[in-house]
């Protein structure tokens, strides 16, 4: 019996997310839209995201996407600009994205994230890939 053809669109969309997974790039960049924002970091792990925060600030907060040599000897990915899609942070600002805990480079990315807004140099910490931000 012969399998029924995907349609071009589909194709398309299995192979970027196939090609996503791959290279540890997450296909959605913004915000769940029903995130939620808090003015004070108070969760766990926001601890981990300061030490984060403090040593990507010492890499001068890269913009390009990638990933960097961690003082560990482990590697920590910079996922370039974080577009802010669904206004959860401040509007009009630049936001970059880094990964908060380190591992070896090319490794699976997890969901911890911190987004630094380049205007202002706040930073928040999302402990769940946008679903919530803490600011640090």
């Amino acid at each position: 019996m012969r399998r029924p053809q995907l349609a071009w669109a589909k194709r398309l969309t299995v192979l970027i997310a196939a090609v996503a997974s791959v290279l540890g790039v997450s296909a959605v960049n913004g915000p769940a839209a029903n995130a939620a924002v808090y003015g004070s970091c108070s969760t766990s792990g926001c601890s981990d995201a300061a030490s984060a925060n403090s040593t990507w600030s010492d890499l001068g907060y890269p913009t390009a996407r990638g990933w960097y040599d961690w003082p560990d000897g482990e590697c920590s990915y910079a996922g370039g600009e974080f577009y802010n899609n669904d206004g959860q942070l401040p509007s009009g600002d630049t936001f970059y994205e880094y990964d908060v805990y380190p591992r070896a480079c090319g490794a699976h990315r997890d969901a911890y994230r911190i987004v630094v807004d380049s205007n202002t140099g706040v930073v928040w910490y999302s402990p769940d890939h946008y679903t919530d931000f803490y600011q640090l």
